[in-house]
């Protein structure tokens, strides 16, 4: 498997490799240049094939390595259907109830999907880029440079929300760029749809939504938001959201209590806050794509030809100021880089264009050569062995939230689940039989009840029961408490009138906080529906 993927990427880069050079040996302008070439050399074509190439990268390792806490939490919220959940709007259960329904449970099927996302991204990056002058070559390279970006790999390997952002804010600058370049402000229609469709992916597209609005406004293209097209997206994309609106209301907007518990304030000053969120931003796009980007957002500011665009720049400078403010992820921000390479892309091919050639195809083979390099770290290309015996001599393995783990954190999280399930079954098989039927399996967060609700059946478990985030509002179901195997104590043993414990999860390459005791509880000294309102655990 080794030499697979050196063979991949080597085909790639000289692929690539090749079609920079050619691209970058010609000196006509932009719109010229895509006119001389044939269709299956021109920048759409080129960008398809790269957009190919993402999709069939994303096939190859989707079933690599295992299932994630999050998709087994997914899936689990597919088997409940509603309009809004604690921790996330309604779209993406209803996406993984298609793909299991459709596609059937492996996860080639269920990451299917997230795949398409991918080449998506690349292929509307192309088409922003063209939008805003990019020639055959600008095209290409913005188009590469998002197919290579570490924090998209990661991100649209699994089935999450995560993988559906980025186009649709990409779609959404799209639709700012086409308004701008015909005049014509009915694109905001298109825009409020795709907004309200974000709403009900991620909550976070708000943020983008009210940061373009304050980027155009603070620009001569302020003209555009006096248009009652801009009304009628805005009542589009409200009409998409309602459902959720008025489930979130029915429940109290549980999401905003949740986001209160997992935040927190202070401790650094909020210019350190800043440069530290910058260097983090480096780092998951790839850091041979910053100047790209960083190019991209000068040009839209001050550069001949994009200050037109202006207001996207500034909605990036709103967007990264929040952010930090508010302790966002690193990744919180991804979405928002397709239209700043875009334009990084055309800034280098404009600089380029009659001197300097010979730096298109260095930059190309850097780009790809980073891009390979960032793959073997952020996709499950190698085998799990090897992956360790390689990065631990360069401390890569410290990454994520645990600094013991072998593996980083995106990559622990998909070990061990069936592992834990299987030592789960042969503690609860071990009950008589009279018992089995009135014992919960009472998990401490949802990755361990989605593991249990997705596995269990193949070894006779029962569905779990938990505390976290959505599986809080399912309940306990119909159990008294009287008896009870717990993953993991947040109990006090004075709880119960017994506690022992009768098993152990220790995956190898699984998260360190998925490795503890299994604990039969017996006589829980309040009926469990009781107890149940003082269990929410939001965070």
């Amino acid at each position: 498997m080794v030499w697979l993927a050196v063979r991949w990427f080597a085909w790639i880069f000289i692929y690539v490799a090749a079609i920079g050079f050619a691209a970058g040996s010609g000196r006509s302008a932009p719109e010229t240049s895509d006119r001389r070439s044939s269709s299956f050399a021109s920048g759409p074509a080129i960008v398809l094939y790269l957009a190919a190439a993402k999709l069939f990268f994303h096939l190859l390792t989707a079933n690599r390595y295992g299932i994630s806490g999050d998709e087994l939490y997914y899936l689990a919220c597919a088997g409940h259907l509603a309009w809004g959940y604690v921790d996330q709007p309604p779209l993406i259960a209803l996406l993984v109830w298609f793909a299991r329904h459709v596609l059937g449970d492996s996860l080639l099927g269920l990451r299917l999907l997230p795949a398409i996302a991918g080449a998506t991204l690349v292929w509307l990056t192309g088409r922003i880029t063209r939008e805003v002058g990019g020639g055959r070559f600008a095209q290409a390279l913005a188009a590469l440079a998002v197919a290579v970006v570490p924090a998209y790999m990661i991100l649209q390997h699994w089935m999450r929300m995560n993988a559906f952002e980025p186009i649709i804010w990409t779609a959404c600058a799209w639709c700012v760029v086409r308004a701008i370049n015909s005049g014509q402000p009915r694109y905001w229609l298109g825009f409020g749809a795709l907004a309200g469709v974000g709403m009900e992916n991620k909550y976070s597209v708000a943020f983008f939504v009210l940061s373009v609005l304050i980027g155009l406004a603070a620009t001569p293209e302020r003209r555009l938001l006096t248009s009652r097209w801009l009304w009628a997206g805005g009542l589009a994309g409200f009409l998409i959201f309602l459902p959720n609106l008025i489930w979130l209301f029915r429940h109290h907007f549980p999401f905003l209590e949740l986001m209160h518990n997992v935040h927190t304030y202070g401790g650094v000053t909020w210019f350190v806050d800043l440069l530290a969120f910058i260097q983090d931003q480096a780092i998951v796009l790839n850091p041979a794509l910053l100047p790209l980007w960083v190019g991209g957002l000068a040009w839209l500011l001050f550069g001949r030809g994009g200050t037109h665009y202006r207001g996207l720049a500034l909605a990036y400078l709103v967007m990264l100021a929040v952010f930090t403010v508010l302790g966002g992820k690193d990744y919180y921000l991804a979405p928002a880089y397709p239209m700043l390479l875009a334009a990084g892309a055309v800034s280098f091919e404009r600089a380029t264009r009659d001197r300097r050639a010979w730096s298109r195809s260095a930059y190309v083979a850097l780009t790809v050569g980073a891009g390979a390099l960032a793959a073997l770290l952020s996709a499950p290309i190698l085998p799990v062995d090897t992956y360790v015996r390689m990065t631990r001599p360069a401390g890569a393995t410290q990454g994520g939230e645990f600094d013991a783990d072998p593996l980083p954190l995106y990559f622990s999280d998909e070990f061990g689940w069936e592992d834990m399930t299987r030592e789960v079954a042969r503690v609860y098989n071990s009950l008589p039989p009279d018992q089995r039927f009135r014992t919960a399996i009472l998990a401490k967060d949802y990755s361990e009840a989605g593991a249990i609700d997705f596995f269990g059946p193949k070894y006779g478990l029962p569905k779990a029961i938990c505390p976290h985030q959505n599986y809080w509002l399912w309940g306990p179901r119909n159990y008294s408490g009287d008896m009870i195997i717990m993953l993991g104590s947040d109990f006090n043993e004075s709880y119960f009138r017994s506690v022992e414990i009768v098993g152990h999860v220790d995956g190898r390459y699984s998260r360190r906080d998925e490795h503890f005791d299994i604990f039969l509880c017996r006589g829980l000294k309040w009926p469990l529906p009781e107890v149940w309102p003082k269990m929410k655990h939001w965070s």
